[in-house]
């Protein structure tokens, strides 16, 4: 694996996992390669399935169909599915792009379809022609990822991601999550993903592995409970960080939660500059959405079986019975509150599965990228030198945000990461 010269940092829009890189409407030349050109593509779309979870689910769906794909032409590593071997002349670069087409158009709403077939004829006019010798290499190519298609998204029915949203019933108390402003207009569910602790895993047993357990910070009356009540409240106001924009701690809230989450982007600037081959980036890719798609799964089944409330509350709650702690009710958070419940923190868990791939991957946690995020205007762009660095601050801007006390988020990484460790020793192994 060799590191090319720097790469560009690419920026994302104000959807958390909306980044446009591929023009849909026009044929031309491919971004880089076929894996990461239809993982941007799908960026693109993704965003009309819904939330963060959701979207993660369906890359991790992609992402599967292609690396099974490719390893049905050419078997290096094993394959999730029990695909059938494909022909061996046929063309990757088609291969992976049927695999995602049929991915996208199986699980995005169907107004999606149209723009989806537009980007998949239009990169096959950037194929070049098959040789004499392997003349239905296209077509050939086009089966293999029909079939991984197939295969993944069969394993994938009624995988209990058509309930995403439950009722939720809790009576306000101290410590309890309710919902926080501004609330989503009807119809939407309020709060969401209730449910998804039940959505089948690809790796792990179930949402239960790995999940953390109970912590004195839920003591409302402990000192951990009451430091980070007073570190979120500080740090985390809408006064002191609009009052100081340019401030570190402006910045790094203002980078995670403006595009930093958005984690395939963040993969591609990443893996950009290291020279990859298409059946290694494939793996890297969807090794990384397993790991992510799991890793969330297990964090919104902790979620909501602490229920623990945010920030908005606790600070606005007259009286919590602790003495140490000083109810604010006009204070406001620096960015608005997710709606679902504060521990563990879910863009920490993102980012904490994310950066232990990239760790595992490349046996180092020195793994430097740069990134725009423009999600919260004006724009952030930060570099980062190594993993670690880029998961704590991920951490540390939800409670510079004003969304999460600093326990959940830390949590967050350090669970995520004994998932992600799990799904690199099981999954996709080199043959």
């Amino acid at each position: 694996m060799k590191v090319r010269s720097a790469h560009i940092p690419r920026s994302v829009s104000r959807r958390w996992l909306l980044a446009g890189a591929v023009a849909l409407a026009l044929p031309g030349p491919a971004l880089a390669d076929a894996v990461t050109d239809w993982n941007a593509i799908t960026n693109q779309l993704v965003g009309s399935a819904g939330g963060p979870p959701q979207q993660f689910r369906i890359f991790a769906i992609a992402q599967i169909a292609v690396h099974d794909a490719l390893n049905s032409i050419d078997p290096r590593y094993r394959t999730y599915t029990s695909v059938g071997a494909a022909n061996p002349n046929a063309s990757p670069e088609a291969a992976v792009a049927r695999a995602t087409a049929d991915v996208l158009l199986a699980t995005l709403p169907a107004s999606q379809a149209a723009a989806i077939n537009l980007a998949y004829s239009n990169y096959l006019l950037t194929l070049p022609s098959c040789p004499v010798a392997a003349p239905t290499c296209i077509t050939d190519g086009e089966a293999a990822g029909s079939a991984a298609a197939d295969a993944i998204l069969d394993m994938r029915t009624l995988d209990g991601s058509e309930t995403p949203h439950v009722p939720y019933t809790l009576a306000p108390g101290v410590g309890v999550y309710q919902p926080t402003p501004p609330t989503p207009a009807p119809p939407a569910p309020f709060p969401q993903f209730g449910g998804w602790g039940d959505v089948k895993t690809f790796s792990l047993s179930n949402g239960r592995q790995f999940a953390s357990g109970r912590t004195d910070f839920f003591n409302i009356k402990g000192k951990t409970y009451t430091a980070d009540y007073d570190e979120v409240k500080e740090l985390g106001s809408n006064a002191v960080r609009s009052a100081a924009p340019d401030s570190e701690e402006s910045l790094i809230a203002r980078f995670w939660s403006g595009g930093g989450g958005n984690w395939n982007a963040v993969l591609r600037a990443a893996a950009s500059p290291i020279d990859l081959d298409l059946w290694e980036r494939a793996r890297l890719f969807a090794l990384t959405n397993i790991a992510v798609h799991d890793a969330v799964v297990v964090t919104f089944g902790v979620k909501y079986r602490n229920n623990f409330w945010r920030p908005y509350t606790a600070i606005h709650w007259a009286d919590d019975g602790n003495p140490d702690t000083e109810p604010d009710p006009d204070w406001t958070p620096y960015v608005v509150t997710p709606p679902y419940p504060d521990y563990p923190c879910g863009l920490p868990s993102v980012v904490g599965a994310g950066t232990e791939i990239l760790r595992e991957f490349f046996d180092t946690d020195e793994v430097p990228f740069t990134f725009t995020a423009t999600g919260l205007p004006p724009s952030v762009t930060r570099t980062y030198t190594s993993l670690s660095q880029a998961a704590a601050d991920s951490a540390s801007a939800r409670v510079y945000s004003g969304i999460h006390f600093r326990t959940g988020c830390e949590i967050g990484v350090r669970q995520s990461q004994k998932v992600a460790q799990f799904v690199f020793r099981h999954e996709l192994k080199p043959r």
